[in-house]
């Protein structure tokens, strides 16, 4: 897989109400916008001393049913960091300034969870024989051919894409988890970046084909994360997982936690475009029937290969029956 990550550019807002007039405030602070930004940066900061820090200020104007609001925007340079903390105090820090530069009242001033400046971008190639469940390039055709009308239902359908993504946010957000970083903010992230190309929820990932007939995956969703700081840091389980996986960079961090969006994504795909999904969802349910059922060692593998066999009713009470017999022969 090649990934990339884009930027580590975190955003901040600032709303503004009461604007004298529609656009006054927005047009009377651009001539301060340097030394807004000097300003924010102003601060004994580890990540402004390595280069991080306040890196541009943009603004919107957004009307409302109470009215309108100048939107100011600060981009935040957090560098190895998740930001959240950096970026709200220099919301909260530079407000006033903002205030009496708009003549308008600060009203919210924190980050905002859709990071489209922190992208992360992965891609992927897989040959018809790779795909395959035989070997041949045939049946490696109709794999990717299933693959493709899949991903062209969630790309249209809300519903399906709905739950093709969260397939993806499975593993994405089950990784963010173990090393520590804020899985929520990634989720909401993710889940309104869809939206961003033309205002319709749609697929996170995209399946093509290419000239020589293999399947090409790709993704590109925000992805703030850390390494330096917050539970990354203090948390025993997220420091051993961050050392087992080796990185060195919150970018390093952000392409393997879109890899593994991305190969659950065509795992899932594969699984639904051919024997269908629950043929492995059935495969660890069974096992957690026979552990709520009390099995322990290999008689959990027992009754959970017995269970997967039985072509009747599958129910608790059949697989606790089950263990009691195996129990009393």
């Amino acid at each position: 897989m090649n990934l990339k990550r884009l930027a580590h550019i975190k955003r901040g807002a600032y709303r503004s109400q009461e604007l004298r007039k529609r656009y006054q405030g927005q047009k009377s602070f651009k001539w301060y916008i340097k030394a807004l930004m000097a300003f924010c940066n102003d601060v004994p900061s580890r990540m402004i001393a390595l280069g991080g820090g306040c890196k541009a200020i943009e603004t919107r104007v957004v009307s409302t049913n109470l009215g309108t609001m100048l939107v100011v925007h600060l981009l935040v340079d957090c560098r190895d960091a998740m930001g959240a903390n950096a970026v709200n105090t220099m919301a909260e820090r530079v407000a006033p300034r903002l205030e009496a530069l708009t003549g308008g009242r600060a009203h919210l001033r924190i980050l905002s969870n859709l990071a489209g400046h922190r992208l992360a971008r992965v891609r992927a190639v897989f040959s018809p024989e790779e795909m395959s469940s035989d070997g041949t390039k045939e049946d490696g055709d109709a794999v990717i051919q299933g693959i493709l009308e899949a991903h062209a239902f969630a790309v249209e359908d809300p519903y399906r894409a709905t739950t093709h993504n969260k397939g993806v946010m499975n593993a994405i957000s089950s990784v963010a988890l173990a090393c520590g970083q804020d899985w929520r903010a990634i989720e909401a992230g993710c889940h309104a970046w869809t939206t961003m190309a033309d205002g319709r929820y749609t697929s996170m990932s995209s399946w093509e084909c290419d000239d020589d007939g293999n399947l090409v995956g790709s993704m590109d969703l925000p992805m703030a994360v850390g390494i330096v700081g917050g539970a990354s840091k203090v948390h025993p389980a997220a420091k051993a997982n961050l050392a087992i996986l080796g990185v060195e960079t919150a970018q390093e961090l952000a392409g393997i936690i879109l890899c593994a969006g991305l190969a659950q994504n065509l795992g899932a795909l594969r699984a639904l475009s051919t024997k269908g999904i629950q043929a492995g969802h059935m495969k660890l349910h069974a096992k957690n029937m026979a552990v709520s059922a009390g099995a322990v060692g290999e008689e959990v593998e027992v009754l959970a290969a017995r269970l997967q066999a039985h072509e009747g009713h599958r129910t608790q009470s059949l697989v606790e029956t089950w263990l009691e017999e195996m129990r009393k022969a």
